[in-house]
């Protein structure tokens, strides 16, 4: 299956006029139709005006080989946050759903809970021998009136997970650093379930969530790492312009091709 070929199906062609003339001319293309310009995608013509245009550097990043490896790991990271956020949701309507009735809200939680079971296994959270989870038990026998404040909170830690995925799904800068933020300020949590019990699945969460934090901090250069920000941008532009040069370089063949003329039959 050709991965280009069906980026470009569901996304449309990505067509660019850069400003240098021989990379323009390469990716150009005229034929009785009008003319064309290679994608920077695929590779193949696109008939019609380019999507855009200016110095190569600033062309649209298209996702191949180092930037599509990347953009698969941080969607990965994003599915899995989305499915926290489901486990997460799940808990506070336990606590919300019978906040009045200490005996309804018990019988309600453990009824829920193993709705969360196989979607916290898949992703390596221990719900059976979670010290959080026996906390809220203990909160739900002692002090009923802080029920609203902890499904509040747990609702408000889905939304965060949440957001976190959106923004490394779609490749945004700011959910690298939220997401960044987000996993580094409730390590101390995953450390408290460490130091309560080692298990193979909490080892594997934090040491998961550890590589996330250290993935995007190193190779999206935040906080100032390896030049921060300019250092990124400029990584960007570069890559930009090679996806333009290779695009170029291409021999695929125009999507429109000129027919050719068959010499007259002599008489």
């Amino acid at each position: 299956m050709d991965w280009s070929l069906r980026g470009c199906a569901r996304h449309g062609h990505v067509t660019f006029r850069p400003d240098e003339p021989d990379l323009a001319a390469r990716l150009h293309a005229p034929t009785p139709a009008g003319e064309a310009w290679r994608c920077l995608r695929c590779g193949t013509f696109v008939l019609g005006e380019p999507q855009g245009g200016g110095p190569a550097a600033d062309a649209p990043l298209v996702l191949r080989g180092r930037q599509l490896r990347e953009a698969t790991i941080l969607r990965l990271f994003a599915v899995e946050r989305w499915v926290r956020a489901t486990v997460l949701a799940l808990l506070g309507y336990a606590v919300l759903q019978f906040r009045t009735s200490e005996s309804s809200l018990e019988q309600t939680f453990d009824r829920i809970l193993p709705a969360a079971r196989p979607l916290a296994q898949a992703f390596d959270l221990d719900i059976d021998h979670s010290p959080i989870i026996a906390r809220i038990h203990r909160l739900l026998e002692t002090d009923p009136r802080t029920l609203a404040w902890i499904g509040a909170g747990l609702f408000a830690y889905a939304c965060l997970q949440v957001a976190e995925g959106v923004g490394l799904w779609s490749l945004k800068r700011w959910g690298e650093y939220l997401a960044a933020v987000a996993t580094s300020v409730f390590l101390p949590f995953e450390i408290y379930e460490l130091i309560d019990k080692v298990t193979p699945l909490r080892l594997a969460a934090f040491l998961l969530n550890i590589a996330l934090v250290a993935y995007l901090v190193l190779t999206k250069r935040l906080f100032g790492v390896r030049g921060g920000g300019t250092a990124y941008a400029a990584q960007r532009h570069e890559a930009s312009l090679l996806t333009v040069e290779a695009a170029a370089a291409a021999q695929a063949s125009p999507a429109v091709e000129q027919p050719t003329r068959q010499p007259a039959t002599p008489l």
